[in-house]
């Protein structure tokens, strides 16, 4: 037992309390940092790989692509996501119609809406609407799918007839996103304009040929592409995240819930930051 009238030796300070309390939301913001590059690191390996069975089917007549799981992906992503795309975007359209009208009365430009909307849907709306609602409607869907195979083992049972899961889950449901993606951003921006035609004509009392004049002479090619291009990188983005959530979830049922969570708050932000990096990109090369 040691003499309490002895001075201890141990010169070790522990750090104020002020410091640890500094420092603990640091440690909890870099754990969660590593966390985030750790699953993009996933989900990038995963879509290289993908992107490997997927040039294999295509160059190698030994690893053919199921053609008849792609178009039932296709139809069951894609075409059954059409109406709900169309009735948001043409919502959309319309209160873009609506709330444009009074600022522009004031300058007395009124007929300009078309111009607005002409380009802020093909540029933006059209693809970025289309794929919060393909998120919302495929995305969580194909994540659960999987994650229900990963639970009940029938991955491990492809893995056990020397079927690769990848080949035959991943490449057919990431193709018909990108795909249908990209036909929904279309749909989308065409559903907006139409119904903002419409109510300007009826409502806004703006001629039609003046309407079409303006929008015509507003709108380029190049704003169509633009928008064509990030509607398939938004399908890829959706793809992918829902099957790389979907492959690893763990803990049963519970685990599915947290996949699918996981995987509409992550392809809305990936959306989101995708469209900022192509808006920058777009911007800096003079595009628009």
């Amino acid at each position: 037992m040691p003499d309490p009238h002895v001075q201890s030796t141990d010169n070790t300070k522990r750090p104020p309390l002020v410091f640890l309390l500094l420092l603990y939301p640091i440690a909890i913001m870099g754990r969660r940092m590593i966390g985030v590059l750790d699953h993009a690191g996933e989900v990038f390996y995963l879509l290289v790989d993908t992107t490997r069975w997927f040039l294999r089917g295509i160059f190698r007549s030994k690893y053919r692509l199921g053609k008849s799981a792609i178009v039932s992906q296709i139809c069951r992503i894609g075409v059954q996501s059409v109406f709900i795309v169309a009735l948001v975007s043409g919502a959309v359209g319309l209160i873009l119609a609506l709330q444009l009208s009074p600022p522009l009365d004031d300058f007395g430009q009124r007929d300009k809406v078309a111009n607005i909307i002409a380009v802020a849907v093909l540029r933006e709306l059209g693809p970025l609407i289309g794929a919060i609602v393909l998120t919302g409607f495929a995305g969580a869907s194909i994540a659960a799918e999987i994650g229900t195979m990963v639970v009940s083992e029938e991955i491990e049972a492809l893995e056990a007839s020397a079927l690769n899961p990848i080949r035959f889950l991943v490449v057919p449901r990431l193709l018909a996103a990108s795909v249908s993606m990209t036909a929904l951003g279309v749909i989308s921006s065409f559903c907006s304009i139409v119904a903002a035609l419409a109510i300007s004509v009826t409502v806004l009392e703006i001629p039609y040929q003046t309407y079409v004049d303006n929008m015509l002479t507003q709108a380029k090619l190049v704003d169509f592409l633009t928008g064509v291009i990030k509607g398939g990188v938004f399908g890829t983005l959706i793809g992918i995240i829902a099957c790389a959530n979907g492959l690893k979830v763990t803990g049963g049922a519970a685990g599915v819930g947290r996949a699918t969570t996981y995987t509409v708050v992550e392809c809305i932000v990936a959306i989101v930051v995708a469209d900022l990096v192509f808006t920058a990109i777009f911007f800096a090369l003079g595009l628009f």
